[in-house]
């Protein structure tokens, strides 16, 4: 375990450098000992064009290291000056409703123009050379956010390059024609050009040409991250990540290939603490290094000029995250951000000094923050975090096909399917069931796990097909569902079978697919009854055994989960999703039952509001027990242990914590 990392973004280049001391002292007091930098400062660097110079950054680089605090920093990319702009229409992002960005934001450039291209290989290569050996540089960061205020660009860069990528994914006009069904609506085309980018038309785009549009928006934004990692590590060792988030518009398996940790953006509230522990879990799987940093959340509180969206945190409150994001794996736990901004578009966002140089409502938290990072530091240094045996598959390439095809309903004012929100609810319901689990790409090793859950991936890509089904005949307990692989590769309807390739595998017959609203189905499984929603998969065991079937409705009789042995190991098909009260205890039935069937060890029982973690060392393992809540909560402790900040013993039992309050016990 390295040292760990307390952080703030920092942005010299808006304030006199004779701040710049100043700043640094009351870093060194607070225990800041990393700070982030260069994202926006492009037109500082580079004033005007090939005018291009690092010397303002390497001076605050070296001040800051003289204190002990090292350094991010970041590439400028998403912050274009204006001389590269300006007089240049093509160079800028076009929306979906063909309008073109104008200077004055962020992300208004296309990156994949040519020229784009170009000019920001040119100040990557000049930054990296500069300070790629500067002993200060921690890491690097790529861009800010990428596709965080930006979906597709429809410019004619994007248009000619969307044309290129089609010919080198489909070879033939005919095939593209095939896959997608393009007979349908006259759509057939007969060369590669023709093929528009699905800007706003009459009704609605092909579903192919939608989830293909994506595909390539996501691959070429790879692309551009690709460049700049190339030219970096010619003049450097350090790692390097980006800054992302699950709700962007990018492919996060794409973007994270490459890179050497992850990490991310969150601004929860106090509230709703619940979205910071499923990124933990997210992006802790990420890279293969598992390594991950929380590289921006708010000191006390959210806002922009046209909103504030949250009140102050307690400072207590984020005590208690950087506890729990430490005790979860992260590296590093950095705000946004250090001095209020005097100017722009974000003046009253929460920071840990006002733009008068005074302790801002932040203050008291990195205060508490750093007391959190002294205490846990030693404790983890020799202690590998426990990896969980439970893992809940998370895929962007499915949130982009949900986004295309969201199952919109008039008859329940449901707005659309929300990806996010469906798999944050299988989420909780592992963590609510004492499953110590992990968020996993469609991409990551299986191999350590005994329980994987899969839901509302609606194609699931061959690969992991083949490794999904050699690890469930190794002994793996799958269970997959509801609303999986119902789509192909191409976002079409099987024709072979409702669940395609899942059904035999699952040993079942699909009679039917069919949303749910109002139809008053109910199924009956673990000797529990529950209304289904949403849409489900209904079906006839063929060689599987029925686990839950429909007692209500006009399917009387299907069955909605099943269960298949193969090998060591079992499928076990989830076809709806269990409602409300009962819905919740039939699916904590199922989670309890096929965990246990799995041999997971659940964690000690604790309150809704605590969280644990398990970190290992050859003689001894340390539980460290975190309340995020607001009101005291407990944990329900199996075995004995001793304080590992204080020596004092702690007996079995129900041991209290208060509100945003933390313990680190040892277990011999």
């Amino acid at each position: 375990m390295p040292p760990l990392f307390h952080g703030t973004a920092y942005y010299p280049e808006l304030w006199p450098e004779a701040d710049i001391d100043h700043d640094i002292a009351e870093m060194t007091r607070l225990g800041i000992n990393v700070v982030r930098m260069g994202e926006f400062a492009w037109s500082t660097m580079e004033p005007n064009d090939g005018e291009i110079s690092l010397a303002f950054f390497e001076r605050v680089i070296d001040r800051l290291h003289a204190a002990g605090i090292r350094t991010i920093f970041c590439t400028p990319t998403p912050t274009p000056p204006i001389w590269l702009t300006h007089d240049h229409p093509e160079r800028l992002h076009v929306d979906v409703d063909g309008r073109r960005m104008i200077h004055g934001s962020r992300q208004h450039a296309c990156t994949n123009n040519p020229d784009f291209r170009r000019y920001a290989r040119r100040i990557v290569e000049a930054i990296a050379r500069t300070l790629g050996r500067h002993p200060a540089l921690v890491a690097w960061q790529t861009d800010n956010e990428f596709k965080c205020h930006v979906a597709e660009c429809y410019c004619a860069s994007c248009r000619t390059q969307w044309h290129e990528w089609l010919a080198t994914r489909y070879g033939t006009i005919d095939q593209l024609n095939e896959l997608w069904g393009t007979r349908i609506w006259s759509q057939s085309y007969q060369r590669f050009d023709q093929v528009p980018p699905p800007a706003r038309t009459a009704f609605l785009h092909n579903a192919s040409l939608l989830t293909a549009y994506r595909l390539f928006t996501h691959t070429k934004l790879a692309e551009f991250q690709a460049e700049q990692l190339a030219i970096i590590r010619q003049h450097t060792s350090a790692p390097i990540t980006h800054n992302s988030e699950p709700g962007f518009h990018l492919d996060n398996e794409l973007l994270f290939r490459d890179l050497d940790f992850a990490s991310f953006d969150h601004y929860p509230s106090a509230s709703d603490y619940r979205r910071m522990l499923f990124r933990f879990d997210l992006f802790r799987n990420a890279t293969r290094s598992r390594r991950f940093w929380v590289m921006e959340t708010s000191p006390s509180h959210n806002g922009c000029l046209t909103e504030v969206t949250q009140s102050a945190h307690p400072s207590a409150f984020v005590g208690a995250l950087a506890a729990s994001a430490y005790a979860q794996g992260a590296e590093g736990f950095s705000y946004w951000l250090w001095r209020q901004q005097r100017t722009g578009c974000e003046l009253p966002h929460g920071s840990i000094l006002s733009a008068w140089h005074r302790p801002a409502t932040g203050y008291r938290a990195a205060e508490t923050v750093d007391r959190v990072r002294r205490a846990l530091e030693p404790l983890l240094v020799g202690r590998t975090l426990r990896a969980p045996a439970a893992a809940l598959t998370y895929s962007d390439r499915a949130r982009h096909m949900w986004s295309v095809e969201p199952l919109m309903s008039g008859l329940e004012r449901v707005d659309g399917f929300d990806y996010l929100e469906r798999v944050a609810e299988w989420h909780d319901l592992l963590r609510a069931n004492r499953c110590p689990r992990d968020l996993c790409l469609p991409g990551a090793p299986l191999d350590s796990y005994r329980l994987l859950v899969t839901p509302f991936v609606p194609h699931l890509p061959a690969d992991f097909v083949t490794r999904v089904t050699q690890w469930v005949k190794r002994g793996g307990t799958w269970i997959v569902g509801p609303m999986t692989n119902w789509r192909t590769e191409e976002h079409t309807v099987n024709t072979d079978a409702g669940l395609g390739w899942l059904e035999s595998f699952a040993g079942i017959e699909t009679t039917s697919i069919s949303p749910l609203w109002k139809t008053g189905t109910e199924g009956d499984a673990f000797g529990l009854r529950a209304p289904l929603r949403s849409w489900g998969a209904f079906f006839r065991p063929t060689t599987a055994k029925a686990i839950g079937e429909v007692v209500a409705g006009d399917l009387l009789g299907e069955a909605f989960i099943a269960e298949q042995p193969h090998g060591q190991g079992r499928v076990v098909l989830l076809g709806a999703m269990p409602d409300g009260a009962e819905g919740r205890a039939m699916l904590d039935r199922l989670i309890q039952h096929y965990a246990t069937a799995a041999n997971i060890t659940f964690d000690d029982e604790t309150s809704a509001d605590v969280v644990t973690s398990t970190w290992l060392r050859r003689d001894d393992e340390l539980q460290i027990v975190v309340n995020l809540g607001a009101a005291p909560g407990s944990i329900t402790l199996s075995r004995p242990a001793i304080d590992a900040t204080t020596g004092e013993p702690v007996a079995t039992g129900r041991l209290e914590l208060p509100a945003h309050h933390w313990r680190a016990l040892l277990h011999a």
